[in-house]
This record gives structure tokens, C-alpha cells and sequence, in this order.
């Protein structure tokens, strides 16, 4: 009899533990440990790996990417692109369709001078250890000159880069080829103006949305097919405001910056939440919030009461017999 509620015990205790998914779908704030990253300049929520966070310095010693744990604020992974030159100043990281990891090296900030910047496009790894990751590095120059920025974009159904340039009385939405090429120069062309000091830009999940922010603040614009429509005002936290990034749910901003244990900040997203319409690759379930969220969390509920009421149940037949 002691064995069954031992048993008994031990299936409450998983119930209990493994009901609540919220806490792993990387939608809660939190702050970022690890001592090698003291500016991390961009933000991007991985699909593959729900509450995993890849983040850069904007200048480091080598090409690498850090995978930070939402949950606990540590690097679970650092990877080192090969096949690319020695990077300048990367300033962004943005997922992409299938998994692709694309990242901004696209900072000029020293007298705008670089005739050219670079972007490197690399897969996200399906395990998450120390590596090395082969990336493709395309050459990318502007029509209208020498620009510098920090905000890249992908769009998560057409896989088309975009880049916004960093001006005080606002920039630019510049559109890349449909397609980059890896032998040639890609060249960029304005659009539409962005009417922000940009550091850093982030599709929601759906692509419907557009959110760019800057050190004061952020505007949240309707993607409306590249003619973008402003929808409002995006509150930032106070500090050298350096990324944006929605979480895999598309149901909250999270707003990061730079300095040595920095802190990414959620906010709900203010004009409506933006759900994925894909769920993440490699996971079984799906990491988006909502009505089944609510639904598990109540079985889960039911079922912990249920364990309790038979524990207690037999714990009474136990006193009764001895």
C-alpha cells in the first residue's frame, strides 16, 4: 500500500511540474548573464528551440552567436560562423523561413564610409552546443550611398531581407533583391520612410507586423505588403535600447539593450497579438499561448486534484487499518 502511494505521489508531483508550458515559450522577461555579452545589439526568438533567445555583441573578437536561455538567463550555446570574413559591426539577427539564421553586419557608425556591408545567412543548428556553423556571406550595397544601420528584417513568408538606416530625423525601409545572390552585390533600395532613430526592427510571426524601435521609443507599423501603415506609438525601457524581437507566440515584445547583464524586457504587444500560423520546427507542441494553454492548464488542474483527493483517500483507508 505504501508502494501505491509512493507511486501515486510521484505521478502528482509530474502533473504538477509539467502542466504549466508558459514559462518555456521564452515570453517573460528576463536578464542576460553571461559575461562575454556586454553589448548585445540585436534579438531574435528561435522557432526551433521555444525560449531560446540568440543575441551578438556588435563588436567581438570573433564571428559568434549566443543562445540564451529565456528561462535562466545563461548561454546554452555558442556558435562560431565560418566562411565569413572577419565582422565589422554587427548590429542585427533575425530568423527566417525554414529555420535560417540571418545576421546584420551592417554598422558603420565611424563617418558612414563602408562602400559595402555584409550579411550572413546560416542554418540554426538543431542541437544546441558550442560549434561551428558554416554561413554564406553576401555583399550588399545601397543605391543612394554609403548608409549606416542597425535594424535588418526578414519576412517569415517570402524570406525577403530588408534593412533600415539609422538616421536621427528618421530613415529608410530599404528592400534587398528577392532573392541574394552570394557571388555578386545585392544591392538595396528605399521604399518607404521610417520616421525613427532605428536601432533595431522585428517582424511578428505572421509577418503582418513591423515593430521598430529606438532608444526613446518605437512605433508598431501594419506590414500592409511593404507600403507600411503606422498603427502607434511602442513604449521602450529606459537605456541604450539596442534590440527587438516578438516572442514565438507573437503575443509579446521583447525590448533588449546593451551593457553587462542586460535585461530583455516583455511587453505585450499594444495593437494586437500576431500568432504564428507555423508551429515551431523540431517541437511536438505547439509554443503559442491561448485558449489551449488554458485548456491544458485546466485538465492539468483537475488532474492534480483528482491524485490529491485519492492520496488523501487511502492515507484514511491506511489509519482506519492499523
Amino acid at each position: 500500500m505504501r508502494r501505491l502511494l509512493a507511486f501515486l505521489a510521484g505521478v502528482l508531483l509530474v502533473g504538477a511540474f509539467t502542466v504549466p508550458a508558459s514559462a518555456a515559450d521564452g515570453d517573460e522577461t528576463f536578464t542576460i548573464s553571461d559575461p562575454r555579452i556586454t553589448e548585445s545589439s540585436g534579438l531574435a526568438a528561435s522557432r526551433r528551440h521555444p525560449g531560446i533567445y540568440w543575441t551578438h555583441n556588435d563588436q567581438d573578437d570573433g564571428a559568434y552567436l549566443y543562445a540564451v536561455d529565456s528561462g535562466t538567463g545563461k548561454t546554452v550555446a555558442t556558435i562560431t560562423m565560418t566562411g565569413v570574413g572577419t565582422p565589422r559591426d554587427v548590429e542585427a539577427i533575425a530568423i527566417g523561413p525554414d529555420n535560417q539564421i540571418w545576421v546584420g553586419d551592417i554598422g558603420d557608425n565611424d563617418g558612414v564610409t563602408w562602400p559595402y556591408v555584409w550579411i550572413y545567412q546560416l542554418p540554426e543548428p538543431k542541437n544546441l552546443t558550442d560549434q561551428s556553423v558554416k554561413a554564406t556571406q553576401y555583399v550588399v550595397k545601397y543605391s543612394n550611398g554609403s548608409r549606416d544601420a542597425e535594424s535588418m528584417v526578414v519576412h517569415p513568408k517570402t524570406g525577403r531581407v530588408y534593412i533600415i538606416d539609422k538616421q536621427e530625423d528618421g530613415g529608410h525601409l530599404y528592400e534587398g533583391p528577392a532573392k541574394l545572390s552570394s557571388s555578386g552585390t545585392n544591392v538595396f533600395k528605399p521604399t518607404v520612410a521610417v520616421d525613427l532613430w532605428a536601432t533595431d526592427a522585428a517582424f511578428s510571426p505572421d509577418g503582418e507586423q513591423l515593430a521598430v524601435r529606438g532608444y526613446f521609443g518605437g512605433i508598431s507599423y501594419e506590414w500592409n505588403g511593404g507600403k507600411i501603415k503606422r498603427q502607434g506609438r511602442i513604449s521602450v525601457p529606459l537605456g541604450q535600447g539596442e534590440s527587438v524581437t516578438y516572442s514565438v507566440d507573437g503575443k509579446k515584445l521583447m525590448l533588449g539593450s546593451e551593457g553587462a547583464g542586460s535585461e530583455v524586457e516583455a511587453k505585450d504587444v499594444p495593437y494586437g497579438s500576431s500568432g504564428s500560423s507555423d508551429s515551431p520546427s523540431g517541437s511536438g507542441s505547439s509554443a503559442a499561448g491561448g485558449d489551449g494553454d488554458n485548456d491544458n492548464l485546466k485538465v492539468g488542474a483537475l488532474a492534480v486534484a483528482v491524485g490529491l483527493a485519492v492520496v488523501l483517500g487511502f492515507k484514511r483507508l491506511l489509519r482506519r487499518r492499523s
